[in-house]
């Protein structure tokens, strides 16, 4: 059993890895960080399809937050002031907003700023980029 969380997330998106290395940098959560495709997503017990649609919060006991409550629970693991943060993002009158942000970034993660064609989600790669 693993004794720290995992983050999930695609390493092929350059946003996605960006972020990740943001939060590594700045935010300093207590977890670890690996992308999909170099995970053992079998191990961690999650599906490759929900790991490639969003990111993933894989507990030590194999609790899977996926999305923007991924997002709040690698906010309550970080230091300083984000774990209030994250808190927030928990409150169920947030976590709808919260998810409903992530949904849209996540689906335009390709427009984003370091984003490219290949951080589009599979089935949605844009046409003409």
């Amino acid at each position: 059993m693993r004794d720290r969380p995992v983050l999930v997330y695609d390493g092929d998106c350059g946003f996605c890895t960006t972020c990740v290395r943001f939060a590594e940098r700045r935010l300093r959560p207590r977890c670890v960080s690996t992308p999909w495709q170099f995970a053992d997503l079998e191990e961690l017990g999650v599906s490759r399809q929900r790991a490639e649609y969003e990111a993933l919060w894989v507990t030590p006991a194999g609790t899977v937050h996926g999305g923007s409550r991924a997002v709040a629970k690698l906010l309550l693991s970080s230091r300083g002031g984000w774990p209030v943060v994250g808190a927030l993002l928990g409150l169920p009158v947030v976590r709808r907003a919260a998810h409903g942000v992530y949904r849209l970034v996540a689906d335009n993660r390709h427009r984003m700023p370091g984003g490219t064609a290949a951080c589009a989600l599979p089935g949605r790669r844009p046409t003409g980029t």
